[in-house]
């Protein structure tokens, strides 16, 4: 780790803190890892990045950082986004360096840069699901965009209230079907944000309640590609 000194000498201190934003993949294993999991790693990966990172006042001072939107258990990305913030002039091409030296593969961060949007402007976010099954299981890809396209489709989604029935269909606002010699792929732009996310894995739920569609040991992934803001620009 830098000793105090130099980190004053080469990053001089700022006269407000600022915030920057990191870009990281999260796949492989760590699509099992809860968020509470991965927000405790990430402190751990802060801690061997030795950044100048400002810390909360009060009892318990800990770093500031926030996430844009947590990834369900059982979901990829290669779109997370974090914010830190920082009382030092490090510049982002250092801390990103930084970040990549001091993390794992599966964790793989992309790009470092100022924040300039708040996450409270993500409004969807764009998945791709792909479903490996023989050929002749699977359901026709109209009938898949029909059934996710025709309200209502009525589920049991989880919220912060509890269970309650909800019609999803308003909640998808694009499907793309097709197959190809693996099976069954879909790309699909989805609610997500405060109070009003659709988890990708109630969509593969529906497929299997309402379409001829396999049983449990069908294989499938689900990545998340993108986030965009509500006018579908994409948001970084």
């Amino acid at each position: 780790m830098l000793c105090e000194d130099k980190m004053i000498e080469e990053y001089p201190l700022l006269p407000e803190p600022k915030t920057v934003r990191l870009k990281f993949c999260k796949t492989g294993a760590l699509q099992y890892i809860s968020h509470l999991d991965l927000q405790r790693n990430f402190g751990r990966i802060l801690a061997r990045a030795d950044l100048p990172l400002w810390y909360t006042q009060g009892f318990n001072p800990h770093p500031k950082l926030v996430f844009a939107l947590p990834l369900a258990i059982g979901c990829e990305s290669v779109c997370e986004l974090a914010d830190i913030r920082i009382n030092r002039d490090m510049p982002c091409d250092e801390i990103l360096r930084r970040m990549k030296k001091a993390t794992v593969r599966e964790l793989d961060f992309l790009s470092c840069y100022e924040a300039n949007r708040k996450f409270a402007e993500i409004t969807y976010a764009g998945y791709l699901v792909k479903i490996q099954s023989p050929m002749n299981m699977l359901p026709a890809e109209a009938d898949v965009e029909k059934l996710l396209t025709s309200s209502p489709l009525i589920m049991i989604r989880k919220t912060k209230s509890g269970e309650k029935e909800t019609d999803i269909v308003p909640m998808i606002k694009k499907v793309r079907v097709s197959k190809d010699e693996n099976g069954l792929c879909l790309r699909l732009l989805l609610s997500a944000g405060e109070g009003n996310t659709l988890n990708p894995e109630l969509v593969v739920s529906a497929l299997r309640q309402h379409l001829a569609f396999p049983g449990e040991e069908a294989e499938y992934s689900i990545m998340r590609e993108y986030l965009t803001d509500g006018s579908r620009k994409e948001f970084v």
